[in-house]
């Protein structure tokens, strides 16, 4: 008989990290794929990126629109735990995974936890910054099991109270696709997108939660930073968190310059051939921190989002002010002879996952969780 495998995704960038996860599972004989897509998915505004979900050839996906623009993260919360609990009574998988830290993941790790479903969590054990790292902390500790991306990973997970044997390192499965050969051409790219630039460069900045107030002044001068740069850039729309609103206000400054593209989101492989090629990545996404050192491609890292995350000698950390943003990019384009960081993946993640979802030691785990205490150092008298 199958084991139903069940994914949740809520965002362009979580689909593209399990894509080829969702892909071996579907592809499997001894598993039946099932697939929960909300959140930005479901969003004329962010691109309806559920429609790229279907042209990926899955066969069973629930769409589920958990908000509409402009509604606060708790009452997210609470309509995807409202909408996914009656999917998993019907569906009933047997093991249903979510990824990373947005409020989609949380909500799914609430039901299956409560519904005595076994949960696991791709991605977690990092650290970054803002509200991200308390959910994400949050959602270790109501999954059952964790397919982790480093030992660094590992161990903080094991801090937080958890089974040592409940924690598998398989890397990023977005480094998968990344290191694939099978990724399009730029020209193909450059075609299908109508972007004319020879050279470019890519911004991505998203909203900080924990800090409203700065917002738009903070999204005013990243704008004006890019205008004043002079360089050709694409632009991929922030995420839906609260302050998204003064970020597209602020990107007014773009209207009618030629130097700038901007897409409400974009095919996972094709924005990878793209960020391969770009002279650097600016903007506070967690792409120029993971993503962009995979390939040497410097980037300038604007503010406190991901103030935790890894250090690359590939990543120029700057402020929000206007004149800051300016020089970092300076500095990250006089960076030279760097070296791809596989910090976060070798690209065999999807066979150590599969590899790990096979074995019976996994299904033997129970679903009653034990918290075990780590022997603390002794306190400074």
């Amino acid at each position: 008989m199958k084991r139903k495998i069940c994914f949740l995704t809520g965002t362009r960038a979580d689909f593209g990290k399990l894509k080829p996860l969702m892909q071996a599972v579907d592809t499997a004989p001894d598993f039946e794929c099932l697939i929960f897509a909300t959140g930005m998915h479901m969003l004329t505004r962010y691109g309806l990126t559920v429609d790229e979900i279907y042209k990926a050839g899955f066969r069973t996906v629930h769409g589920f629109m958990n908000h509409v623009h402009g509604e606060p993260m708790e009452l997210i919360l609470a309509n995807t735990i409202s909408g996914l609990s009656r999917y998993l009574h019907e569906s009933e998988p047997d093991l249903f995974l979510v990824h990373g830290d947005r409020v989609e993941a949380l909500a799914g790790a609430i039901v299956g936890a409560l519904r005595n479903v076994r949960v696991a969590h791709i991605e977690g054990g990092e650290v970054s910054g803002t509200v991200d790292e308390l959910l994400r902390h949050a959602i270790t500790k109501l999954a059952h099991l964790h397919f982790v991306a480093n030992e660094s990973a590992r161990g903080r997970i094991i801090q937080l109270g958890e089974n040592p044997r409940s924690v598998y390192v398989i890397g990023s499965p977005e480094v998968d696709v990344m290191l694939s050969p099978r990724l399009p051409s730029l020209e193909e790219v450059q075609r299908y997108y109508e972007i004319p630039f020879e050279r470019y460069a890519i911004g991505i900045f998203h909203p900080v939660t924990t800090e409203p107030e700065p917002q738009s002044e903070r999204a005013r001068n990243f704008a004006a930073a890019l205008v004043e740069s002079e360089d050709n850039f694409v632009l991929i729309h922030p995420n839906n968190d609260q302050g998204s609103d003064a970020i597209f206000e602020a990107y007014d400054q773009f209207r009618g310059n030629g130097r700038f593209r901007m897409f409400p989101s974009m095919r996972f492989e094709y924005f990878l051939t793209l960020l391969r090629h770009a002279r650097y990545i600016v903007g506070n996404s967690s792409t120029g921190v993971r993503e962009a050192p995979v390939y040497a491609v410097p980037s300038v890292n604007v503010g406190n989002r991901e103030i935790n995350r890894l250090r690359h000698e590939s990543i120029v950390d700057v402020g929000n002010e206007k004149g800051e943003i300016i020089r970092g990019i300076a500095k990250a384009l006089a960076l030279d002879g760097l070296a791809p960081c596989h910090h976060f993946g070798d690209g065999k993640s999807t066979s150590r996952f599969m590899e790990t979802i096979r074995s019976e030691e996994l299904w033997r785990a129970p679903i009653q969780k034990q918290f075990r205490d780590v022997p603390l150092a002794p306190a400074r008298s």
